[in-house]
């Protein structure tokens, strides 16, 4: 007892901080080197590109995104982030939950492929679906008799976006699920919850934040894919041709106040991805 107060109480309201032993001189160096270079290669880029887009006024501009080749190649990115984030979602849920729920043969091939699209171009995985789906490639023959389009078309951009995209939900949701454990899970079924009562009821809360980033994530880099998506689409513009593409269609005809213009629409969902992902930083630190 010290002053009424238990002794084991006291300790578990102490928190260790570590001094720093840096001089300040240091600290102030590296958090300026640090800010510099945040200004230099972040700030200074994504606010050229807004500058660049309205150095003609805002007529200009708007012009440039309400071009009906732009609308339609906005239209083909929100197409293709619609289909792939919703199929990532299921995907990652279901990889996540049988890689830390069970134990099966395969369990870390199943691992190391989840990891891929991060290992491979994002030109090479284009040039893969090329040659499975071509005209020229193993099922092109097959589906050419059948009158089925797919490179050079809309289902070819949605396969390469899903493809370099899978990763993200499964990867935030994973080590997620593992530091979580199983107790709470097991408390419900033990209480007679169903598997689905016990999905929506315990285990979803408990990973709603991590899912959530995983989704912003697979978003951003749904509508911001070039790689793959430059491969087997084609470049029809007006069909084929998501805002990355028609962009650079824009930059390589000189016409750089459209290109920017229509490039401050991605950063605009760059920077509103960064608010919110730090929102869900922020309130998985608070729940912690």
């Amino acid at each position: 007892m010290a002053g009424g107060v238990p002794f084991f109480r006291q300790s578990t309201q102490t928190h260790y901080r570590p001094e720093m032993t840096e001089p300040r001189a240091v600290r102030w160096l590296l958090t300026a080197v640090a800010l510099i270079f945040l200004a230099l290669f972040l700030v200074v880029p994504v606010a050229t590109v807004f500058i660049s887009g309205l150095s003609k006024g805002w007529g200009t501009y708007a012009a440039a995104i309400q071009d009906p080749v732009a609308l339609s190649a906005l239209r083909l990115t929100l197409l293709a982030a619609g289909i792939a984030v919703p199929l990532n979602i299921f995907f990652g849920i279901a990889a996540a939950w049988s890689i830390t729920r069970f134990d099966f043969r395969g369990k870390n091939l199943l691992i190391t492929l989840i990891d891929i699209p991060f290992s491979v171009s994002p030109v090479i995985s284009g040039m893969i679906f090329v040659l499975l789906f071509g005209a020229q490639g193993w099922f092109g023959p097959w589906l050419m008799d059948r009158h089925i389009k797919i490179i050079f078309a809309v289902p070819g951009i949605v396969l390469a976006t899903v493809f370099v995209t899978f990763p993200f939900v499964a990867r935030e949701l994973i080590p997620l699920m593992q530091s979580q454990g199983t107790d709470e899970e097991q408390a419900a079924l033990v209480l007679g919850a169903s598997g689905w009562q016990m999905f929506w009821k315990v285990t979803l809360p408990k990973i709603k934040w991590g899912l959530l980033y995983g989704v912003i994530l697979c978003n951003a880099r749904a509508m911001g894919e070039f790689g793959a998506v430059s491969v087997v689409s084609g470049h029809i513009r007006g069909k084929t041709n998501t805002i990355p593409l028609h962009v650079e269609i824009l930059y390589n005809e000189y016409n750089f106040v459209a290109a920017f213009a229509v490039a401050s629409l991605l950063a605009s969902v760059a920077l509103i991805t960064l608010v919110v992902k730090s929102l869900i930083e922020w309130k998985t630190n608070e729940e912690v």
